[in-house]
């Protein structure tokens, strides 16, 4: 059993599965088998076992070959901000990534209205 810090992707467990899916493109057929077995061991979500499993045979099959790159590098969902601060939307408001709420004042933002005529 590998120890989580020396698993093949940083952060593995905190990872949604999108950026998963993209991370793993570099990885042998080793490494895969080594997140496989720490998924099943540990969360066992069945649609990151499916994904796992699915590039693992293809790899293993020839009909995939690793990507290249490093799936240790900075990715979008962790990459810090240009300034070094957090990440904002446009006009300076910070991003939460949550739907609007409804009823909410000063949550949802104004929207203009416009006559029919």
């Amino acid at each position: 059993m590998v120890n989580r810090s020396e698993l093949p992707v940083p952060d593995y467990d905190h990872l949604p599965l999108g950026s998963l899916e993209h991370r793993i493109r570099a990885l042998d057929a080793d490494s895969l088998a080594t997140l496989l077995d720490h998924e099943r061991a540990h969360g066992d979500r069945a649609p990151v076992v499916q994904v796992l499993s699915t590039r693992l045979d293809a790899l293993r099959s020839g009909r995939a070959e690793p990507s290249g790159g490093d799936p240790a590098a900075a990715q979008p969902e962790h990459a810090p901000a240009p300034d070094g601060g957090a990440a904002t939307a446009p006009g300076n408001q910070t991003d939460t990534n949550q739907p609007l709420r409804h009823g909410v004042a000063g949550q949802t933002p104004n929207r203009e209205i416009r006559s029919g005529g």
